[in-house]
């Protein structure tokens, strides 16, 4: 038999026993790993008892078995469970008191189907209790003794005082893994944390029409939301919320999150946004999981929003008057089937904002125990309509705190205020490089979107804008370097002013001049693209530097300047 490195030497008489019970506790003291002190326990016992089997039983979690977790011996019988209060070691601790049967065959309980399948003759049986302050913890079982003979009184003793040191290593050692698996749950936990906050978007301040905050009642949330711009302006928004709890919500709520703007980025009707994330969620969800979600695009221009609805809480629109529309969802969960149909809703928002919200905020508990419903809800977004939009979110969250959350809370609001006074829409410096383009265009569309731009003259603004920009970066860096470009966009009233400012050589004004369009030539169209879509514009040297500064001034219609 192969011992545990510095394992004690045979003792036979009562002064040897206390020797090597002292030698057993020191060597299991030192040791917190849970299968180790399982190993060695056996060992010990086998070893000092001269037994030819030993195993340790553990009682499971429910407390309703006995585990074996550890055996020496002919026999492997490891993972062998047995019942509370059946055969010899679940009486041992069911009664919590040591067993020696001299001949097992005789013992009523004693169960015979280990040596009927095994071929291994059991005869006389020596089971003690591991007993902790919190209670009975297992037992261990010691196997016939070697040369045909029999246990005695002593070899129980033995057992017994063997058991005490072995329970304490054995509860210290248990507590230690508990201990190391709590803190692996911890550190999954942050990091699934960690990882779901990423995915949340980052704030937008100032003019920006769409704010949102998640409120996770847990270490972690099974709530998303998300938007992003569109290279035309519209804002893509989702909000999400998974069916269940604990990590297997959490992974789900990633996945789902991500695949929503994976989708959302192709700028798809809302509709078919959802279906397509509804078929690909249903290839790899697990049974009896889904996610109720709502995906759509706000448009500040014409302050339009459509969006489609998979089994969320209603979405509502309040007006500045108080008045209160609501609109229910039409297609069900995403995940519970495939090829699912999620038809549209739309609104406009003048004068008005849009409402989304999880079931956590109806299943907020008010003063009477009640969950708020949509009916309390809406008396609360209806009550705090007058202020600004991002006080007013943040006065729901208060007002939803004080009362009883019992589940993650998730908002957005989507406010149809776009501001009309002269403000300043964009300020972007940039590299003077073809490669940065894309950028500059989509944020201006954006910009142009929130001063109330229809999609068609965004368009046309943008493509002037961007030939300007180009120009400067063609002719004026030689095709690109890392000087600095500053456009900025400003809205006095109802006129757009856009600004280019660069470090390139002064340019006269008088130069520049439009092309023939008799003149079939490729290229050099960009300042009949300029005069074709601005309704003025001017070149001058920026003050006190080299430098130019290119103004372009387009005025908005009627309908864009109310």
């Amino acid at each position: 038999m192969i011992l545990a490195a510095g394992a004690p030497a045979v003792a036979s008489a009562p002064q040897g026993l206390l020797a090597f019970l002292a030698e057993v506790s020191q060597q299991l003291a030192v040791s917190v790993d849970l299968s180790r002190t399982l190993r060695d326990s056996a060992d010990f016992v086998a070893r000092y008892l001269d037994a030819e089997a030993v195993s340790v039983f553990l009682v499971s979690e429910d407390g309703l078995t006995l585990e074996c977790r550890a055996c020496q011996g002919p026999v492997d019988i490891l993972g062998l469970r047995v019942p509370l209060g059946q055969g010899i070691v679940g009486r041992t601790v069911a009664q919590n008191r040591p067993q020696m049967v001299r001949d097992a065959y005789r013992d009523p309980d004693f169960a015979t189907q280990v040596d009927a399948e095994t071929g291994f003759r059991t005869r006389s049986v020596l089971c003690a209790p591991l007993v902790t302050a919190q209670g009975v913890i297992g037992a261990i079982e010691a196997i016939n003794k070697r040369d045909d003979g029999l246990f005695e009184a002593s070899d129980l003793d033995a057992l017994r005082l063997l058991a005490a040191p072995m329970a304490l290593a054995l509860n210290t050692a248990r507590m230690a893994a508990e201990l190391v698996q709590q803190q692996r749950i911890r550190r999954e936990l942050g990091m699934a944390r960690r990882l779901q906050r990423s995915l949340l978007p980052r704030r937008r301040r100032g003019s920006y029409p769409l704010r949102a905050l998640n409120l996770a009642a847990q270490e972690i949330s099974g709530d998303f939301y998300d938007f992003f711009d569109l290279p035309d302006g519209r804002i893509a928004f989702t909000v999400g919320d998974v069916a269940g709890k604990g990590l297997d919500a959490s992974f789900l709520m990633v996945r789902c999150a991500s695949l929503l703007r994976w989708a959302g980025k192709e700028g798809l009707r809302p509709s078919d946004w959802l279906a397509r994330v509804n078929d690909e969620l249903g290839e790899a969800i697990a049974p009896g999981m889904f996610v109720c979600a709502a995906a759509g695009h706000y448009d500040p221009a014409t302050r339009e929003v459509v969006w489609a609805n998979a089994g969320f809480p209603p979405l509502l629109r309040v007006a500045r008057d108080g008045a209160v529309e609501q609109f229910d969802a039409e297609g069900p969960p995403l995940g519970i089937l495939r090829r699912m149909a999620f038809p549209e809703q739309r609104t406009r928002l003048d004068e008005a904002s849009l409402y989304l919200y999880s079931d956590g905020v109806t299943d907020v508990r008010g003063g009477d125990g009640e969950p708020l419903g949509v009916d309390r809800v809406r008396a609360l977004v209806q009550e705090l309509e007058s202020r600004a939009p991002e006080a007013r979110l943040r006065a729901l969250a208060r007002r939803l705190r004080n009362l009883r959350v019992t589940d993650d809370i998730t908002l957005m609001l989507i406010s149809g205020d776009t501001p009309r006074s002269d403000t300043l829409l964009l300020d972007r410096s940039f590299p003077a490089r073809p490669g940065e383009m894309a950028a500059v265009r989509h944020a201006l569309a954006s910009a142009l979107a929130s001063a109330g731009v229809d999609a068609a003259r965004r368009q046309a603004l943008v493509l002037a804008v961007d030939e300007a920009c180009t120009n400067v970066i063609r002719h004026g860096h030689g095709g690109g370097s890392d000087a600095l470009i500053q456009l900025r966009l400003l809205r006095e009233g109802d006129v757009l002013v856009f600004e280019l400012l660069d470090n390139a050589p002064c340019v006269e004004a008088g130069s520049l001049q439009p092309r023939d369009l008799s003149d079939c030539r490729p290229g050099g169209l960009g300042l009949n693209l300029i005069d074709s879509l601005m309704d003025e514009w001017s070149l001058e040297p920026r003050e006190g530097r080299c430098g130019n500064r290119l103004r372009m001034v387009k005025r908005l219609g009627a309908e864009e300047s109310r």
